[in-house]
C-alpha cells in the first residue's frame, strides 16, 4: 500500500513509518518542519510538505494514497478543546477525498472515551460520551460522520504510550514531580491508567490499515491498568524523590493542569483487538520503562 501518514515525524508516527516501510509499504509522510524532514526521508518515506492546518494539503496527500493514518494532534493542553475540534476538521478534510473508494482511513482517539462503567475496563464496543462531555470525542464523532458519507474509517484508541523517553500523560507528570521535589498521587493511588509500548502501538496501526475493516474500534492496550501509586513509586526510585499521597482538593496546586486527569480510574481492555488483528504486545511495560527513564538527573 501507499500510505499517507500525518504526524509522521512524531513520537508514535515515526515508529509507524518504520513499521509500515519494514512491512513493504510505501509511506507519504506529512511534514511541516524543515528540521524534521531529513530524518523522515532517511527512514525511507516520501516527504510531503504540508500541515494539518491546511485542508488543501491534507486532501492532496490523501488523494495520492491507498490509505491514510491520521496521527497528528496538537498536544498543547491549554487549548485542548480547540485542538479536538481541529482534529474533527482534519478528519473531515481527509474523508472528503476517500468517500466511496474503500481506501481506509485510520483515526486516533483515546481509550478513556469508552470507560462506560465506573471501575470496569473500557471495551472496544462500549458506547462513548459526546464532545459536549469530553472534547476528545470530536474525533470519533467526525469518524462516524465520515462513515455515513461512505468513508472506510476505523478508530485506534490510545492509552499511555511509552518508551524510556516519552510516556504520554506521565511525561508532564514527571515534569511536575521534578518541579515539586516529590512524586505524588491522590488518595490511595490505586486508580489505573492503561499503557502500551510505542513499538507495539506502531505494529497495531499497520495491522489496522492492512485489515481495513470499516467502523472497527481498536484498543492499543498492552497493560489494562497500572496504578498511579505504582507509577509514582517507580519515578521516585529513578529520580530519587520522596513519594507521597495528597488529598483530592490539593491536586490542582500539586499537579497543575494534569490535575484534571490525575485521579481518573480508566482501565481498558484490548481483548477484541487482539482477537481481530492477531496482535500480541511484546514490548516492556510502563513501570519497566520508568525504571529506565532517560536523563533522570
Amino acid at each position: 500500500m501507499r500510505v499517507f501518514v500525518t504526524g509522521a515525524t512524531g513520537f508514535i508516527g515515526s515508529l509507524v513509518v518504520k513499521e509500515l516501510i519494514g512491512a513493504g509499504h510505501q509511506v507519504i509522510g506529512l511534514c511541516r518542519s524543515e528540521e524534521k524532514a531529513p530524518a523522515l526521508a532517511a527512514a525511507g518515506a516520501e516527504v510531503y510538505r504540508g500541515s494539518i492546518a491546511d485542508p488543501d494539503s491534507l486532501e492532496h496527500g490523501a488523494a495520492g494514497s491507498d490509505g491514510v493514518i491520521q496521527l497528528a494532534f496538537n498536544h498543547n493542553f491549554s487549548t485542548f478543546a480547540q485542538n479536538c475540534e481541529d482534529d474533527r476538521a482534519v478528519i473531515e478534510a481527509l474523508g472528503s477525498v476517500l468517500a466511496g473508494s474503500n481506501r481506509p482511513l485510520i483515526v486516533t482517539s483515546g481509550t478513556g472515551l469508552a470507560n462506560a462503567a465506573p471501575g470496569q475496563p473500557a471495551h472496544e464496543d462500549n458506547s462513548i460520551v459526546g464532545a459536549d462531555v469530553h472534547p476528545r470525542a470530536a474525533t470519533e464523532e467526525a469518524a462516524a460522520a465520515a462513515a455515513a458519507k461512505g468513508v472506510n474509517v476505523s478508530v485506534v484508541r490510545l492509552p499511555q504510550v511509552h518508551d524510556p523517553k516519552r510516556q504520554g500523560l506521565v511525561t508532564p507528570l514527571i515534569m511536575s514531580y521534578r518541579e515539586k521535589g516529590a512524586c505524588a498521587y491522590v488518595g490511595d493511588g490505586r486508580n489505573r491508567w492503561p499503557a502500551a509500548h510505542v513499538t507495539d502501538v506502531a505494529r497495531l496501526y499497520r495491522l489496522a490499515i492492512e485489515r481495513a475493516e470499516p467502523n472497527a474500534k481498536y484498543h492499543a492496550v498492552g497493560e489494562e491498568g497500572v496504578a498511579l501509586s505504582d507509577i509514582a513509586k517507580a519515578i521516585g526510585r529513578r529520580l530519587e524523590l520522596p513519594v507521597k499521597s495528597v488529598a483530592a482538593e490539593e491536586a490542582p496546586a500539586v499537579f497543575g493542569w494534569p490535575a484534571r486527569f490525575i485521579a481518573h480510574d480508566v482501565p481498558a481492555s484490548s481483548a477484541e483487538t487482539r482477537r481481530k488483528l492477531g496482535w500480541t504486545p511484546t514490548g516492556p511495560g510502563l513501570l519497566a520503562d520508568l525504571e529506565q527513564l532517560a536523563d533522570p538527573a
